[in-house]
C-alpha cells in the first residue's frame, strides 16, 4: 500500500514545500492537494485562512519533484470548464514528466459557490455534469478533435494538444453513492473516499458490483482512502480529536496503532493511503510524525 501526503494549503509555501520534500526522500509515493478556496466552517481552518490554487500548486510542485506522483484531491466539476482542466492537465503531465492524475469531482462546498456566484445545482445536476465532464475530458486527452453535445457541455471541433506524455493519463474520482460509484466504473482509472476500513470495505463492494454490472474488471481501478491523523500517547487528546472530527474519518495514537490501522485499510482494498499533514505538526515536529508513520508502515 502506497502513502501519499495531503499537505496543508492554508500553510507557508516554503513549509509546505519542507513537507514534500521530506516525503520525497522517504519514498512516498504522491502528493495530492485539495481544490477549495476557503475553509467550509466546519471547524478545520477559519474561512478566511488564506490558502493557495491548487492548479498553481500542483504546476510548481511539477518542476520541484522529481518521483512524487501529483494529484488534486479533488477538482469540482463546478469551477472550470472542462477544456481548461483538460489542457492544463496535459501541460502538467509534460512538465512533470508524466506524473500527473487527474482527481474531478461533483463540488460540494456550499460556502464558495455562494461567495463566488457560482452555480452548485442539485445533487442529481452534478453528477450529471461530472458524468459529461468527465468524457469531454477524456476525449480531449485522447482524440485528435472533440465535438460534443450534452446537456451541460458543447464543444465543436475541439483541439486539445500537446497530448500528455501518459498514453492514458488517469482519472481519479472521488465520491461515495452509489450513483458516484457507477460513474466511477464507467469513467475512472482510480477512486478515493474519506473512510475507516469497514466503511471503505462496504463501498469498495458496491464499486465492484457496478463494474461488474458494465462488464469492467474492478481491479482496473486503483483505490484510496483518507483520514484526518494525530500522533499522540495520550487517551484523552486521542479521544478530543476523534470526537471534534465530527463524523469525519480520523485516527489519534501512536505510529503503531496507526500500522495496525493501516493494515485493516490494506486488508479492506487500499491501495493508497493519502495522509493529511493537518495535524501532524510543523517545522520539526511534523518531520518526526512523518518519520514515525513511515517507520511504522514498514515495520
Amino acid at each position: 500500500m502506497d502513502l501519499t501526503l495531503w499537505p496543508l494549503v492554508s500553510q507557508p509555501w516554503p513549509a509546505l514545500c519542507e513537507a514534500v520534500e521530506l516525503v520525497e526522500g522517504l519514498g512516498w509515493h504522491g502528493v495530492m492537494v485539495e481544490d477549495h478556496f476557503m475553509a467550509d466552517g466546519s471547524g478545520f481552518g477559519a474561512v478566511s485562512d488564506p490558502r493557495f490554487e491548487v492548479t498553481t500548486v500542483l504546476s510548481a510542485l511539477a518542476v520541484a519533484t522529481n518521483s512524487l506522483r501529483l494529484a488534486p484531491l479533488v477538482m469540482s466539476a463546478t469551477y472550470r470548464h472542462p477544456a481548461v482542466v483538460a489542457n492544463w492537465a496535459a501541460s502538467v503531465d509534460h512538465i512533470s514528466g508524466g506524473r500527473l492524475t487527474l482527481g474531478l469531482g461533483a463540488g460540494w462546498q456550499i460556502n464558495e459557490h455562494e461567495q463566488y456566484g457560482i452555480e452548485m445545482g442539485t445533487p442529481g445536476e452534478r453528477i450529471g455534469r461530472l458524468d459529461e465532464y468527465c468524457s469531454v475530458v477524456r476525449s480531449l486527452l485522447e482524440q485528435s478533435v472533440t465535438d460534443f453535445n450534452g446537456r451541460f457541455f458543447e464543444l465543436s471541433n475541439a483541439w486539445c494538444e500537446p497530448k500528455p506524455v501518459q498514453d492514458r493519463l488517469p482519472l481519479l474520482i472521488g465520491g461515495k453513492g452509489d450513483r458516484m460509484l457507477r460513474l466511477v466504473a464507467r469513467h475512472a482509472d482510480m477512486w478515493n473516499m474519506w473512510a475507516m476500513p469497514s466503511k471503505f470495505a462496504e463501498r469498495s463492494a458496491v464499486l465492484d458490483q457496478a463494474c461488474d454490472d458494465i462488464g469492467r474488471n474492478p481491479a482496473t481501478i486503483r483505490r484510496s482512502t483518507q483520514a484526518l491523523v494525530c500522533l499522540t500517547d495520550s487517551e484523552s487528546e486521542a479521544r478530543s480529536f476523534t470526537d471534534a472530527a465530527g463524523g469525519r474519518a480520523a485516527f489519534a495514537g501512536t505510529a503503531k496503532q496507526f500500522a495496525d490501522l493501516a493494515a485493516q485499510w490494506r486488508d479492506a482494498g487500499v491501495d493508497e493511503l493519502v495522509i493529511p499533514d493537518w495535524h501532524l505538526g510543523t517545522g520539526a515536529q511534523r518531520a518526526e510524525s512523518i518519520e514515525a508513520i513511515t517507520a511504522a508502515l514498514k515495520a
